[in-house]
């Protein structure tokens, strides 16, 4: 028996963008998420390009579409256990990790307010706290919250179930498995920051005000730990003089040996949040090249004409904390001038790269990577898309989306 259905495994931009391209033309679509909530690596973002629009602005859209559409169904807290078949007819195992909340919750926030635990938020990247029994951020989608089965203190504690009103906790949740058949597959597991902790002469992590452009991120956002203000984290000061530190952990045969593609202009990004909040600022990029493809060499321009802005030439041999006043130290050589020096900063910011979601993993399906950990498709009824396929932006991968979306509707169009 052969299946015109399509399963999306990666619930972030590409994988919506696939799934809802394909469900807008007639088909059934399944999306696969491992975490609890969709909208991947964008939902983090302040703003992104080419509008630099907040993330809400195309997400909320996208999730109006899901909702409004009967052909796609989606899971969270989701994985692939397997998929066997060929193009045309394959079978999914899909593992379905409990969520301990139900349909009931009306996001009312009764259960986090009551839970005892606390523990690092992931989506902040460690720059906030969060309970065991939380909403994942301000926009998440489905609007329901979910309880951390790691930290949480189970039937000993039950205070969310008492507190909850609409018998939506359910400590008792399992594990399922669920089978689906479909004609074609589209992998779009996205992409997670290079762990920064490798990367010892630059702070490995450890130097407080040396943060990672992520991060930066979180700060800028007024959804985040700050409300938007970006501040030291070992004082809560305005920074005065920050520095950007290009290719942190890319184009290095030690860490990742390709260019990221989007570090470049994810740090240009971030100099216009620093203009916007502290016009004064001074502020230092550090680079090996510059790379804006398109037409993005327009806003390059636009940063380079900023006299409060130097761009430097060289690569930064060092990285580290002023005890004394929480200010970081770096030395960095200036290839123009043909000298090396150290440089004091309020804050440093790291621009370090993507990394597939995958990189390491046995892929299902035949789904083969190249040496960095990116998807290689080898049979025509598995499309990689998006940032498991190479380093791409929000726009680019939208369109690697639409064109796996084309190439699984002829798979199972085609049979």
């Amino acid at each position: 028996m052969e299946h015109s259905g399509i399963l999306v495994v990666g619930g972030g931009f590409s994988g919506i963008t696939a799934a809802l391209e394909a469900a807008e033309v007639g088909h059934y679509v399944y999306i696969i998420e491992k975490n609890s909530c969709l909208g991947g690596r964008v939902s983090q973002l302040n703003q992104y390009f080419p509008k630099l629009c907040p993330p809400s602005c195309g997400l909320e859209i996208n999730y109006q579409r899901i909702k409004n559409n009967p052909r796609v169904k989606f899971f969270t807290l989701a994985e692939v256990v397997s998929v066997t078949g060929s193009p045309g007819n394959y079978t999914a195992k899909i593992k379905l990790s409990p969520r301990y909340v139900n349909t009931n919750c009306t996001a009312c926030d009764k259960c986090s307010q009551v839970c005892p635990v606390e523990t690092d938020s992931e989506f902040e990247l460690g720059l906030q706290k969060r309970k065991a029994a939380y909403r994942p951020h301000l926009n998440s989608f489905p609007l329901r919250y979910v309880i951390d089965p790691e930290v949480c203190l189970g039937k000993s504690c039950s205070k969310c179930v008492e507190a909850c009103a609409y018998d939506a906790i359910d400590l008792d949740d399992r594990e399922k498995e669920i089978t689906l058949n479909v004609g074609a597959v589209v992998w779009a597991t996205g992409w997670k920051p290079y762990d920064v902790s490798k990367l010892e002469i630059l702070g490995a992590g450890k130097v407080k005000n040396a943060i990672s452009n992520m991060q930066m991120e979180r700060l800028a956002s007024p959804s985040g730990p700050t409300n938007g203000k970006i501040v030291r984290l070992s004082d809560g000061k305005a920074p005065e003089r920050i520095a950007f530190v290009q290719c942190a952990g890319s184009r290095d045969e030690s860490h990742l040996s390709y260019c990221s593609y989007i570090c470049c202009m994810a740090s240009l990004k971030q100099v216009t949040y620093l203009r916007a909040q502290y016009p004064d600022a001074q502020i230092v990029i550090y680079y090996i090249d510059i790379r804006t493809p398109g037409r993005y060499d327009k806003f390059l321009q636009k940063i380079r004409e900023d006299e409060k802005v130097l761009m430097v030439k060289g690569k930064v041999a060092q990285v580290v904390e002023d005890g004394a006043t929480g200010d970081v130290l770096v030395t960095a050589e200036d290839i123009i001038k043909g000298l090396k020096k150290e440089e004091r900063f309020d804050m440093v910011v790291l621009a370090t790269g993507m990394e597939p979601s995958v990189a390491g993993q046995t892929l299902p399906a035949g789904l083969q990577q190249d040496d960095d950990g990116f998807c290689i498709s080898q049979e025509a009824g598995v499309i990689a898309a998006g940032c498991a396929k190479m380093p791409l932006d929000v726009m680019r991968s939208a369109q690697t989306a639409t064109g796996a979306a084309l190439k699984a509707i002829q798979t199972v169009v085609g049979r």
